[in-house]
């Protein structure tokens, strides 16, 4: 795990179509890989993928267009799953838009929204969760981090009985 007080670099590094990395990668810039990267990535500032991840990826924001990801993804802010992305994996994030697939667990402190070509299998925890007409997801939807509390609200109804 990245320490929370790290400072992002303005550099951007790319790994190219066609480049494949046996081994983890860590830049304190952002990084756009659009090659295959075989172990864990790490990146300070934003994460675009638009090639193979297999491997936990770590970074400040995450984006996903065209990807395949088989490994956890880690974010401090939000992540955007693309329609034509798959994910294997858990996800972790501060908010989260998905319009491509995800099997495994989300979990977001606030919102997700599920576009219309959506594909979840898996829980999701989070504050709130849109889901679009069209979007498909099996699994179970709790709102762990919203304001109210389902449990107490009920409860509190049963004891004016």
């Amino acid at each position: 795990m990245m320490d929370t007080e790290r400072v992002a670099t303005d550099e951007t590094a790319s790994i190219t179509e066609g480049m494949i990395v046996n081994g983890d990668i860590q830049t304190t810039g952002s990084l756009d890989l659009i090659g295959k990267v075989i172990g864990n990535v790490t990146a300070y500032g934003k994460l675009n993928v638009t090639g193979e991840i297999e491997g936990n990826s770590n970074a400040a924001e995450i984006y996903a267009e065209a990807a395949r990801i088989n490994g956890d993804i880690h974010s401090n802010g939000s992540v955007k799953i693309g329609q034509s992305s798959v994910i294997i994996g858990n996800l972790y994030a501060t908010s989260a838009v998905i319009a491509g697939a995800v099997k495994g667990d989300i979990d977001v402190h606030g919102p997700v929204v599920l576009d219309t070509t959506a594909i979840v299998m898996g829980n999701i925890k989070s504050q709130s969760v849109q889901i679009n007409n069209g979007a498909v997801i099996e699994g179970m939807c709790s709102q762990t981090y919203a304001e109210v509390n389902p449990s107490a609200f009920f409860e509190g109804l049963k004891n004016k009985n």
